[in-house]
């Protein structure tokens, strides 16, 4: 039994682990946070690869967030932490942060909902009156979601849990006017027909004030929350899986490593995959059924598809991201995707272009060439890519000849996709490599690996879907499968509820208030050329490393 004594110990290192304990820390908590990986960050995190002197950075799940303007609610949690000042967020194009490319038309999204529905009357001038319907809906629901301080509720109440192909049929859309609305569903791998309203609403919304990335990357915003963890007398400990949560007399007690060390603590927070904490590391006994059945068979949404590139040229154009949508589908694209197999002709993908958002970032690629990843959905289950299990559950993958076979017949035709986007890059292509859902389940140990959690399906939303308090005392849990929801934003500002939940304070309002909850003297200044990967890797795993990771910066320098 390790002889530390902590306040907290949480499993997982997400955005929504590394938020509760920088909060818990905050208020004066001693927390250890455990990551089985060697770098802190969940899907915050970047990753390198080099050939012979060129380096390039990808990031794994950060690709553009909302709330990060001065004031707004994300904003404000890493300033409330005391790191808003060792972050800096640039803007996309806010005349169309997204653009869309139809068959027929091409549509730009501008952050601004009185300028979105404008465009939608431009593009479907006989459809204004359907217009209107949906754009108040959805913005009505997403106004009303927000309102944490109580107050009637109508759009919110009639409309948030009911699936999005009932606003669809009540505005009387034609099919391209939806395909149009529907393309956030992208962000959140759902169909209309079974995605509630809630969802679609608060992510639109999400993105009305602008749309962000973070400077140097994910792994920035991972560094900075461990900063305020170690500041408060807490460690974050990569390599180190947990095999059990221990639950004594219906109260969490602490955790059990892989090796068998124990670790006691009062309070334990999951920030694992929900169905893996439920189904691998509390013991049947502690939870009811109910708890299990639900867990084991709650929907998980599609995985997704990235391919990551570098090419030695650069690709010029706005601050934008690209959707190819190669037809007007929604609802039947994702059937076909439920059904195992990918659509024929040009695969739909969605492409985000790393060194226009982050154009001062030298780890992305050398001078004079273009960063970029492409990302589509993935179609259900194992047997698309060739085997019968994923690797969190012992599968090897890897090396079998199927699945290497699909892999590269599915870069190969989301590069096709891109070079419709693009333009030519093909020959020019210096670094490319893809991760399937397996990769996802591999590092992140996700559920079937998904981006996304569970589906945001009407059933599995709102109180229906898991809350941060548990039926053990004592246990908590957070991250994209939990109430809040999914992605940087909603894992945060559940992490922030959440920590606000234990400590018993208001803990969002205060956030949202722009109360201070840590003094930013209380965290050191930046060590030499800080490295947010390397920092990442947690203080005893940095220590071990800095002799390779010097080595490495100067090679990646001496290149430039």
């Amino acid at each position: 039994m390790e002889t530390n004594e902590w306040d907290a110990v949480v499993v997982g290192s997400g955005p929504g682990g590394l938020t509760t304990a920088a909060c818990l820390g905050a208020a004066g908590r001693k927390v250890l946070v455990l990551e089985r990986h060697d770098v802190a960050g969940g899907n915050t995190q970047v990753f390198r690869r080099h050939h012979g002197d060129d380096w390039y950075e990808f990031d794994v799940g950060v690709h553009y967030v909302g709330e990060l303007g001065p004031g707004q609610l994300l904003n404000n949690v890493f300033t409330s932490l005391g790191v808003g000042d060792r972050l800096t967020f640039s803007q996309l194009d806010p005349d169309g942060f997204d653009t869309l490319r139809f068959p027929d038309f091409e549509f730009r999204v501008p952050a601004s909902w009185d300028e979105y529905r404008d465009r939608l009357f431009g593009q479907f001038p006989n459809e204004r009156a359907g217009i209107d319907t949906a754009i108040d809906v959805l913005r009505g629901v997403a106004t009303e979601s927000r309102m944490i301080f109580g107050g009637d509720r109508p759009i919110f109440d009639e409309w948030a849990f009911r699936p999005l192909s009932d606003l669809f049929e009540r505005a009387e859309l034609s099919q391209q006017c939806q395909a149009v609305l529907d393309h956030w569903s992208m962000l959140y791998a759902g169909a209309p027909r079974e995605s509630a309203i809630f969802m679609h609403a608060r992510l639109i919304d999400h993105y009305m004030g602008g749309a962000f990335y973070p400077r140097g990357g994910g792994q920035m915003l991972a560094a900075r929350l461990i900063q305020v963890i170690e500041a408060c007398g807490g460690e974050v400990r990569t390599l180190t899986p947990v095999r059990r949560i221990l639950v004594e007399n219906g109260r969490a007690t602490g955790v059990e490593l892989d090796d068998g060390d124990q670790i006691a603590a009062p309070l334990v927070v999951g920030n694992a995959d929900y169905r893996r904490i439920v189904t691998d590391l509390v013991e049947a006994e502690h939870l009811s059924p109910g708890t299990r059945s639900w867990a084991e068979q709650a929907e998980m949404t599609l995985g997704l598809v990235c391919v990551y590139v570098v090419v030695s040229k650069e690709i010029e154009g706005p601050n934008t991201n690209y959707f190819l949508l190669p037809d007007y589908r929604t609802d039947e694209l994702h059937e076909e995707l439920e059904a195992g197999s990918l659509p024929d002709g040009t695969l739909g993908a969605y492409i985000a272009m790393a060194s226009r958002k982050d154009p001062g970032n030298p780890e992305l690629c050398p001078p004079g060439h273009t960063n970029f990843q492409i990302m589509t959905y993935a179609p259900r289950g194992y047997e698309f890519w060739g085997v019968e299990e994923g690797p969190a559950d012992g599968g090897r993958y890897r090396r079998e000849e199927a699945y290497r076979n699909r892999k590269r017949e599915v870069t190969e035709r989301l590069i096709d996709s891109a070079e419709q986007i693009l333009g030519p890059f093909r020959d020019e292509i210096v670094h490319v490599e893809t991760a399937t859902t397996l990769s996802h389940e591999r590092y992140i140990h996700s559920s079937e690996g998904t981006s996304y959690g569970f589906k945001h399906s009407p059933e599995q939303s709102g109180t229906s879907r898991p809350q941060l308090r548990t039926e053990i005392d004592g246990l908590w849990v957070v991250g994209a499968n939990t109430s809040p929801g999914h992605g940087i934003a909603g894992a945060v500002i559940g992490g922030v509820m959440c920590a606000g939940e234990i400590l018993d304070r208001p803990l969002i309002a205060q956030v949202a208030l722009g109360e201070q909850l840590l003094d930013p003297s209380t965290i050191p200044e930046d060590p030499e050329h800080f490295d947010a990967l390397e920092y990442s890797r947690g203080a005893a795993l940095r220590a071990k490393r800095a002799g390779t990771a010097e080595a490495q910066r100067r090679r990646r320098s001496s290149a430039r």
